[in-house]
């Protein structure tokens, strides 16, 4: 499974003078938001808002046999805030560089903790139809997050034959991901439908990485590769 999350600030828009971004499985927004002209760009800006994901990891299909032995568990829905700044004209007219951090704690009562995600974000025009953002950003847990995800009790341990393993919090992971956005109107500032393709690494650390759900049955280096239809409004 994936723990690591990286927003796509390409897709997305502003309705009721309210920003929205997807937030993985979930949506953050920006109470804060900025409505700039096209063709313009405004000086620094904030970022503040409620920020909501939903986490189904070891849920949904397993397909590790071993790691299905073990249980399925139950969904998390992660609630929280999301705060930023924003600097323009970095590198070039058009460029800007954002400074993030988001914290949520589950509200189902799954993993029942808290994680804490720091992000930096970077955004420039390739043309006039083209646009690229570059994140790195890492999560960090408590040990209640850390114990429902990596730890195998002796119930676990018995079922699926791992060793037991009793997890804590800290660093949990951390990655780079690459967006490339193709604006489908030729003009990347009119927002519209676009195409975009995206490419990412992240790696966990750890007791992430130290437990047998990864250590026996997976791997500490994750990769990801995708493409997709996206609209900004």
């Amino acid at each position: 499974d994936d723990y690591v999350a990286f927003p796509l600030p390409l897709i997305g828009g502003r309705l009721g003078g309210v920003g929205l971004n997807p937030n993985g499985p979930g949506i953050t927004l920006n109470l804060l938001s900025q409505r700039t002209l096209p063709g313009q760009q405004g000086g620094t800006t904030f970022q503040f808002g409620p920020a909501f994901r939903i986490r189904n990891d070891r849920n949904a299909r397993i397909s590790d046999e071993v790691v299905e032995a073990a249980g399925k568990l139950d969904v998390a829905a992660e609630v929280g805030a999301n705060v930023g700044v924003s600097f323009p004209r970095v590198l070039n007219r058009f460029d800007s560089l954002t400074l993030s951090t988001q914290v949520r704690w589950d509200i189902l009562g799954a993993h029942g903790g808290m994680l804490i995600e720091p992000n930096i974000g970077y955004t420039t025009p390739l043309g006039r139809a083209w646009l690229m953002n570059l994140q790195v950003g890492m999560q960090f847990v408590d040990d209640e997050f850390a114990d429902y995800y990596f730890s195998v009790s002796p119930d676990q341990a018995t079922a699926s034959g791992l060793p037991q393993f009793r997890a804590d919090g800290g660093l949990n992971s951390a990655g780079t991901t690459a967006i490339v956005n193709y604006d489908l109107s030729g003009n990347s500032l009119d927002g519209g439908f676009s195409i975009y393709a995206v490419l990412g690494y992240s790696r966990l650390f750890g007791d992430a990485q130290d437990t047998p759900y990864t250590s026996i049955r997976g791997r500490a280096d994750q990769f990801l590769g995708g493409v997709g239809v996206g609209y900004t409004f």
